[in-house]
């Protein structure tokens, strides 16, 4: 069985979803970062980086969003989480790969500047600059969705729900973590909805118990 190793709210939401959409069997077990629970003994032998998510299966462990999702599409081959054109599918993947390489880092500069660095000036400076890209990065991903309609595609990568379609659901969310309303962007922040509303994603959501929008009224 597959098991995967999750933080509610985290990007590991992205393999999340499309193990939850297979309908296969597997198991989700929490990691609790907020208690340092990846930094125990017993989860440095599964991830010695101390990050998630994490996918065990057959004995072999992988880890990172685009290799698991990789290991994912090639698993459930008939979910299409992918685009199996050879060009369709590098696009999904480089988009795959920006979403996690360049707008997740900047959310983390929000989120956490004393991890780039312990002076307090700073670490404001980090956060303000990061929040106006970090809005910047989430128009970019409106104009993506407003694209991906117009060319009457169901989802960001076709007609399959995907791994592009699940981080944009994260990285809208952590917008309003980061006080930048998702609701303005109003093409993604519709098919956030969207996605949301779909029986396998909302388990994942009551699962992890998020709240998409965490913007203070």
């Amino acid at each position: 069985m597959v098991q995967l190793y999750f933080a509610p709210g985290a990007c590991s939401f992205v393999p999340h979803v499309l193990l939850q959409a297979s309908g296969q069997a597997f198991e989700p077990t929490m990691v609790k970062l907020h208690k340092g629970e990846q930094y125990s003994e017993e989860y440095k032998a599964i991830n010695p980086r101390s990050q998630v998510p994490v996918l065990v299966h057959g004995g072999e462990t992988v880890t990172q969003i685009v290799a698991i999702v990789s290991y994912l599409n090639d698993l459930f081959p008939a979910m299409g989480y992918l685009p199996s054109e050879p060009l369709a599918k590098a696009r999904a993947l480089q988009t795959l790969a920006w979403m996690n390489n360049t707008v997740h880092p900047t959310f983390t500069h929000i989120f956490m500047p004393q991890k780039f660095t312990d002076d307090a000036a700073a670490q404001a400076l980090l956060k303000t600059y990061n929040t106006q890209l970090f809005a910047q990065q989430l128009a970019d991903i409106d104009g993506m969705v407003s694209r991906a309609v117009a060319q009457g595609h169901a989802y960001l990568a076709g007609a399959a729900l995907g791994p592009l379609d699940a981080y944009t659901v994260t990285l809208m969310r952590w917008g309003s973590i980061a006080g930048i309303d998702p609701t303005q962007f109003t093409a993604a922040w519709a098919h956030v909805q969207k996605v949301a509303a779909l029986p396998a994603v909302a388990q994942v959501i009551e699962r992890e118990r998020l709240q998409l929008n965490m913007m203070k009224v």
